[in-house]
């Protein structure tokens, strides 16, 4: 028969072990590397996963980062091949915010793997008309500024499969942090390979916030050009 010691020696030596375990598995966390995503040097990240407790009616510019920016878009449009999605930054911080120059797009697919794409500053490849160099801007707490991303849905090699991004990151400028952004649709690039940008300007403060139009009402059970029966009959 095992004495009360002996079992009592064993049960010590179990929570010392299980202790051992959890001493370790924090250590562990603790040593996982930090996060350097956007940093200068380090080429297009993954964009995060979208956070299934993140409420769908958040609203975007709600909580600011860091970075005292927010970036969205403001939709998209299409004529002819055109594609353009209009992008805002917001400086949602307590100073000012200097920009001078352009957005830094990166493009993922489905997977959330890099599409690989040439970025032309002033889209003179794309389209006319957003050929305006970058200027200095300074950005008041809740000023904003504009941009806009221009490519062409253009297959001219049949050999050459046609890339369809799914998700997309901009970055205020090189270097800086990339923020996650709807593309409003995807962004077809046919075999084009190229994206373009105009550079950030300030927005008119008498210009409201563009928001999305608001889905068309939903059609009555009886159509508008049909007359009500007479109650007489």
């Amino acid at each position: 028969m095992i004495s009360q010691d002996a079992a009592a020696w064993r049960r010590i030596s179990a929570a010392g072990a299980a202790g051992a375990t959890g001493a370790a598995a924090l250590l562990l966390g603790a040593c996982t590397p930090a996060d350097h995503r956007g940093q200068a040097g380090d080429g297009p990240s993954r964009p995060p996963a979208a956070s299934s407790t993140t409420p769908a009616s958040a609203d975007p510019l709600a909580s600011c980062p860091a970075s005292g920016v927010q970036i969205r878009s403001t939709g998209s449009d299409a004529a002819m091949g055109l594609r353009a999605l209009g992008l805002e930054l917001v400086n949602c911080g307590d100073r000012p915010y200097q920009l001078n120059g352009y957005p830094v797009p990166h493009v993922f697919d489905e997977q959330r793997e890099p599409v690989m794409l040439r970025v032309v500053n002033g889209a003179k490849e794309i389209t006319s008309g957003f050929d305006q160099p970058p200027r200095p801007v300074t950005l008041a707490p809740n000023e904003r500024a504009t941009a806009v991303l221009l490519w062409r849905n253009l297959v001219t090699d049949s050999t050459v499969v046609a890339t369809n991004g799914e998700f997309l990151t901009v970055a205020p400028a090189a270097g800086q942090p990339a923020a996650e952004v709807d593309p409003d649709g995807p962004v077809d690039l046919g075999n084009t390979g190229r994206i373009g940008v105009s550079a950030w300007k300030k927005a008119d403060p008498s210009t409201p916030v563009p928001t999305r139009p608001a889905p068309p009402p939903a059609p009555s059970a009886v159509p508008s050009s049909v007359s009500p029966p007479d109650s007489r009959l």
